[in-house]
């Protein structure tokens, strides 16, 4: 069995984060503390409270407590995805670990939306399976080819793995889209894993008005499974709480039995903590919060483009929490993404992700060159402060010695 390939993304991250100053890498939704959970919750409880320090440290619903899947189902907008359709799972890496180590077995053949978090299509190549990249076109708004989808699909394939909500670009499949690849799916009797961990932070539709997309789950295909989060839209990455979600509790069934070789349960304590988190008016106040912060943020991202346009070209995000930049020198040579990123971080303490190096190992070839993944909904003043310093370094000389690419 292949062996599974470092996972880029996260090792730059685990290597810089610490002792960067400013962090304009980060994709979650600028993070909450429990006073301020139980603020937006308005309710009459404290934080000491809400840790329950009475109760008894147990291994705690297995599955996930009833409270908290009844609060996820309601996520979707779908009368077949009660609480029998939720399994709680230690984060959303977690359930894409779950999922996929469910779904996948060696000689499978696995579609995968390109670009997108390593994880979806390295773990599938790690079990044995064989991947094509899906891939998005920024030419056309990181859009893609559902006829292309066709023409990937063969005999062996099993799974289709989209991520809706798009990181690293920001955008989105819209309900037309999505409704074609449920139609492929059937036709050829495949599952569909929907990563939508940045769902529902829409806030830019392009163009306006467009409404946003469903979750995959409202078109009711049996064989589909989708991962959420309360790491990214909802602010408490520190909870490390994920879920699975599929209208078929045979799928979640095989999920869970894998998960017993793993986690076993989450933290009765996070799990208390999201229940309060995902119940009205808790989730309405803190997604409000955050996509007034997005679209605040995204504004200010934007000036800073425009003031450095002759270096950054980019398609403005529509959705969840990160920006694909790329950078250029004054002739429109690709700048060495990863030199770039290391000398912003080492001269101006800016932490932001070279696109290459952590996105581009798709096919091991190094797409996206030039590219620089910016997590934008962070504080605003940490923005502001980090697109200062990089400014600073883009103005002052640096960034006319940052080598191109050949």
């Amino acid at each position: 069995m292949p062996q599974i390939s470092e996972f880029a993304v996260e090792r730059w991250m685990d290597q810089h984060e610490t002792t960067a100053t400013h962090n304009l890498a980060e994709t979650c939704c600028a993070s909450i503390s429990l006073t301020d959970l139980v603020s937006l919750s308005e309710d009459t409880i404290s934080a000491e409270d809400l840790l329950r320090p009475t109760t008894k440290l147990t291994y705690g619903a297995i599955r996930g407590s009833e409270a908290l899947r009844s609060n996820i189902a309601n996520l979707y907008s779908s009368p077949s995805i009660t609480k029998e359709n939720i399994l709680v799972t230690n984060g959303g890496i977690a359930a894409n670990f779950l999922a996929l180590y469910a779904l996948v077995k060696p000689g499978d053949h696995v579609i995968v939306q390109y670009p997108t978090y390593q994880q979806l299509y390295s773990l599938p190549r790690s079990l044995g399976a064989d991947v094509s990249l899906w891939r998005s076109d920024e030419k056309k708004q990181w859009g893609v080819d559902v006829d292309e989808l066709r023409r990937l699909v063969n005999d062996r394939t099993k799974v289709i793995i989209i991520n809706n909500p798009q990181n690293p670009t920001g955008a989105v499949l819209p309900h037309s889209l999505l409704e074609e690849i449920v139609t492929i799916a059937k036709a050829h009797d495949l599952t569909i894993l929907s990563d939508e961990v940045y769902r529902p932070l829409f806030h830019s539709p392009s163009p306006p008005p467009t409404p946003p997309p469903p979750s995959i789950l409202t078109f009711n295909y049996p064989k589909t499974l989708t991962t959420g989060s309360t790491s990214k839209a909802y602010s408490l990455a520190g909870i490390r709480i994920g879920w699975l979600s599929s209208p078929s509790p045979d799928l979640l069934s095989l999920c869970a039995s894998v998960r017993d070789y793993t986690t076993i349960s989450v933290s009765g304590i996070d799990d208390h903590i999201a229940t309060l988190a995902l119940s009205p008016p808790t989730i309405t106040n803190i997604l409000s919060r955050n996509i007034t912060l997005a679209k605040q943020n995204l504004e200010i991202l934007s000036h800073f483009v425009e003031e450095f346009n002759w270096a950054v070209k980019w398609t403005k995000p529509s959705a969840g929490s990160t920006a694909f930049l790329k950078f250029v020198d004054r002739s429109g040579r690709t700048l060495d993404d990863e030199v770039f990123c290391t000398r912003v971080l080492e001269r101006g303490g800016v932490l932001v992700v070279p696109g290459r190096v952590c996105f581009g190992n798709g096919d091991g070839g190094g797409d996206f060159g030039g590219y620089v993944r910016i997590g934008y909904v962070c504080e605003r003043e940490v923005l502001v402060a980090g697109l200062k310093a990089l400014g600073g370094f883009m103005a002052g000389g640096e960034y006319e010695k940052s080598p191109v690419l050949e």
